[in-house]
């Protein structure tokens, strides 16, 4: 591919395209946001005209109609994930979706489907598996300074009790597990380099709502376990332990890193600082990037529907209270 830059479709007006993801991207050397979807076009005209968007559109076929766009970013809801994405992929655009990348495994192969049918590139948007801090952690992980990788623990959690929000609506993929939850899973699979063989889990469950707003997991990596706690009626709170033989490393502000301020990590009694940065610049670049060099994804389908079977394994331990084999 000869040309210099990405030209983006976004698909809805969700809060983190509008207020994350799309500045992060626009900031991207390989990036350009072109163009923005929604079934409401007055919606899509004004984020368009807030954001400095070229070209707004009122539904999702006129977006993937469109010839000029390469690629497009799905942050609709759960869902909608699988069925946009892979109509974007049929209409030859490449896909950066949404985490989580399905509602459970089965979706993703899907989606896999339809990636090798088109010959299109479609990644699973965990931004945080770009981010300088996290391959940092990996890079201490690697290299054998905290002697043996033993335990990962951590909490991630804040509180929405809104029965309109799409998160607590249990019937399209609502529920902590899938939006928080996915991210303690899938770091503590990049850290550990490998596939937990079975989970455990205690789920508790919104009355009304139906959805898991309290959920703490075990993963057993054999040897090296992970927990964390996820919840969507808690504190706003996280942090992530990553704990070996010999040594230790704390993650600050492991998920929603700023793009303000630096951020931290502590490496035993040590403190390592990372220059500013945004990390859905990083994320939307990388993925431009490998469009125009022909390299992978960040995160592979094939990654994002490992993902997807320890969460849908964390949710049946929920249910059946015992060890579920991933």
């Amino acid at each position: 591919m000869s040309k210099s830059k990405i030209r983006w479709g976004i698909l809805g007006v969700a809060n983190i395209a509008v207020k994350k993801v799309i500045p992060g991207m626009q900031t991207a050397p390989s990036a350009e946001i072109a163009a923005i979807a929604s079934r409401d076009l007055a919606k899509a005209q004004a984020a368009a005209a807030k954001l400095g968007i070229p070209a707004a559109y009122g539904s999702y076929e006129e977006l993937l109609a469109d010839p000029n766009i390469d690629a497009i970013y799905n942050p609709l809801p759960n869902h909608l994930h699988v069925p946009w994405s892979v109509k974007a992929a049929d209409a030859g655009k490449h896909v950066l979706c949404e985490k989580p990348i399905s509602m459970d495994a089965a979706e993703a192969q899907i989606l896999i489907e339809a990636r090798d049918r088109n010959n299109v590139k479609i990644g699973e948007a965990f931004m945080v598996r770009v981010h300088p801090q996290w391959l940092r952690a990996r890079e201490i992980v690697r290299s054998g300074a905290l002697g043996e990788l033993r335990a990962i623990t951590g909490v991630f959690s804040y509180f929405n009790n809104d029965p309109a929000n799409v998160r607590n609506q249990a019937d399209i993929g609502g529920g902590g597990m899938l939006d928080i939850g996915c991210y303690p899973i899938t770091m503590s699979r990049f850290l550990f380099g490998r596939e937990p063989v079975r989970v455990a889990a205690l789920v508790d469950r919104d009355p009304a709502m139906h959805i898991d707003r309290l959920a703490s997991a075990i993963l057993d990596f054999a040897p090296g376990q992970s927990s964390f706690t996820v919840s969507t009626q808690l504190v706003p709170y996280q942090r992530m332990q990553i704990m070996g033989t010999k040594g230790r490393v704390e993650i600050e502000i492991p998920y929603n890193a700023p793009a303000d301020r630096p951020t931290r990590i502590f490496v035993d009694s040590n403190v390592e600082e990372f220059p500013t940065v945004d990390q859905y610049m990083l994320q939307g670049e990388a993925f431009s990037r490998a469009i125009l060099d022909g390299t992978e994804v960040a995160v592979t389908l094939e990654d994002a529907q490992r993902n997807m079977r320890v969460i849908d394994a964390v949710l049946k331990a929920g249910q059946t209270s015992t060890w579920e084999t991933v």
